[in-house]
């Protein structure tokens, strides 16, 4: 030690190597004090002694010497940590605290080991396995969730339950069947939480058929209220109202989920009217509405163009129900004015909230200034978003598209500029549809589907046939500035008319044919499935973001304002 102040004294420094081994010899004497004057030692001079490897040196020092208040200390002023720093550090925690340790290990990207599972008391308490496969699923590492579960020497109902709902949580519905499947082979029982997070995967990827199948195994057990309100939310979100409804008023017992969900299913499936009739019933007989419920309802008078009745709603929810306005009543609020073309009014609701301004409220003003081609207005917004988030995607997509719609194309084309500056990139447009249990993904303009080439024959036959019931390619939603011919071909292929053909080709002939879609439908797409499901006489159903268009006898359930 007098060696090492001889060293501290001159300005001089030892290797790692020879401060790794004065560490050691610190703990095998149990000399506390001299292992702290090491420390100070190393982060002497800024702390730049202090690498990794002997943080953890000492970091074990202080473990096995009891010092945990000070190995906690030191950890937290590590500006970096490997797996041996969160082990070491785990050791020295009880059960409770060591498991909150290892989920945020794992969220920092840091994989734990064999060690770190020891350390952890991860060896036989299934429900702190659960808890960690839990939290790799939340992570998006399923293999590691799996990891944990095989590695264990027995497995219960617990565990099994907690890799089912890691796979649905990670939209791995045909996963997560598989794994349900294994576990009726094993000989477990269907248990309602399996079965429930088996239907919210199911809701997730509008798997109505798998759904389906799920709901025939829920029958046979005796569900529960949470599987109920999930088995009414599965077949709201497939865009199934008549087997919702059966569903609701089946139950027994409804609580305010119930209510909420069906009151929300009927506003997003384009029954607005009903939805506002059912909230009239529920206020009657039902349990108070709470603050899901009104976001709901306000959405179904948004949906509907229904002014008034949404903003006598919103200025008495505190009066009438005791639920102050939140954040998503506030954007609802927005979407509703921008809707119906109100556009000064919702800025300046949005400028008068008493709740944060955040992104999202903004790029609901935006998507209407898209809609009603106020470029002004557009401009204005889009600054604002950028203000909060210089790289939020949305902001440049739709102010490119607002100024691509007024066929402003130098200043589009500054917008995609300034997106390639910032490396910000436009998620493409894909569809995908579910036929014999299997889900098939389709991206706009993209050939590599195995039926690419009898897709492309059908699309052209489809569109010859529907001209003549007056079906025009309308070039204003192509975003670029081509040749007309350029334009249509473009449209041609965007992933929801790929989807739809797919579906003709490959369903059953009378079924729906029900697309899914990760961004808003575009209006020439809009149009082309309403003409097509007149035209061969088939009930078509897309699922954007937002809402359901329900597609029938050349009408949509929209009733087009959308």
């Amino acid at each position: 030690m007098a060696a090492m102040e001889s060293l501290h004294r001159r300005g001089l420094r030892g290797d790692p190597v020879a401060y790794s081994e004065l560490i050691k010899c610190c703990l095998k004497n149990n000399a506390a004090e001299d292992g702290r004057r090491v420390h100070r030692h190393l982060a002497g001079g800024g702390g730049s002694l202090l690498s990794m490897f002997l943080c953890n040196v000492l970091l074990n020092m202080y473990a096995k010497l009891g010092l945990a208040e000070e190995a906690r200390k030191l950890f937290d002023q590590m500006p970096e940590r490997n797996v041996v720093s969160w082990t070491t550090m785990i050791s020295t925690c009880a059960e409770e605290e060591a498991l909150n340790l290892l989920v945020q290990m794992i969220r920092d990207g840091v994989r734990p080991n064999m060690y770190t599972y020891s350390s952890a008391g991860l060896e036989s308490d299934v429900f702190v396995r659960s808890s960690l496969i839990d939290s790799y699923a939340k992570c998006g590492d399923l293999p590691s969730g799996r990891s944990v579960f095989d590695e264990m020497s027995t497995q219960d109902l617990v565990v099994w339950n907690s890799l089912i709902g890691a796979f649905a949580q990670a939209g791995g519905t045909s996963e997560s069947v598989a794994v349900f499947v294994e576990m009726r082979r094993a000989g477990f029982r269907s248990s309602e939480a399996a079965l429930t997070s088996l239907l919210r995967a199911c809701a997730g990827t509008a798997m109505l058929e798998m759904g389906r199948q799920v709901h025939a195994q829920a029958v046979k057990s005796d569900a529960d209220l949470i599987l109920h309100n999930a088995l009414l939310d599965m077949y709201c979100k497939c865009g199934e109202l008549a087997e919702a409804a059966a569903a609701f008023w089946r139950m027994c017992r409804r609580d305010v989920i119930s209510w909420s969900t069906m009151i929300a299913g009927l506003a997003q499936n384009g029954r607005s009217m009903a939805a506002l009739e059912l909230f009239e019933a529920m206020k009657k007989a039902g349990p108070p509405p709470n603050h899901i419920t009104l976001v709901g309802v306000l959405f179904a008078c948004s949906h509907a163009g229904l002014v008034e009745e949404g903003q006598k709603l919103f200025w008495s929810m505190e009066q009438l129900f005791g639920i102050k306005p939140e954040r998503e009543h506030h954007g609802c609020m927005v979407d509703l004015l921008g809707r119906a073309g109100k556009l000064e009014e919702a800025l300046r609701f949005i400028m008068e909230m008493d709740c944060e301004r955040d992104t999202i409220i903004w790029k609901s003003l935006l998507g209407a200034c898209r809609v009603h081609r106020d470029v002004g207005m557009a401009t204005q917004v889009a600054k604002q978003i950028l203000l909060l988030d210089p790289d939020d995607e949305g902001a440049y997509i739709l102010l490119s598209n607002v100024y691509a719609g007024c066929n402003q194309w130098g200043d589009a084309e500054e917008v995609r500029r300034a997106m390639r500056d910032r490396r910000v990139k436009k998620e493409p447009g894909c569809s995908w549809i579910e036929v014999g249990k299997e889900a098939h993904l389709f991206v706009a303009g993209d050939k590599s589907h195995p039926q690419a080439e009898a897709i492309g024959k059908e699309l052209d036959r489809l569109i010859c046939r529907i001209a003549d019931a007056g079906y025009l390619p309308d070039t204003i939603f192509v975003l670029h500035d081509l040749e007309r011919e350029q334009k249509e071909e473009v449209l041609r292929y965007h992933s929801e008319k790929l989807a739809i053909v797919f579906g003709l080709m490959n369903s059953i002939e009378g079924k729906p044919i029900r697309v899914m879609k990760n961004l808003r439908i575009c209006g020439d797409c809009h149009n082309f499935a309403k003409i097509v499901s007149k035209a061969e006489n088939r009930r078509i159903i897309i699922r954007d973001p937002v809402r359901f268009h329900h597609f029938v006898d050349g009408e949509c359930s929209c009733g087009d304002y959308w």
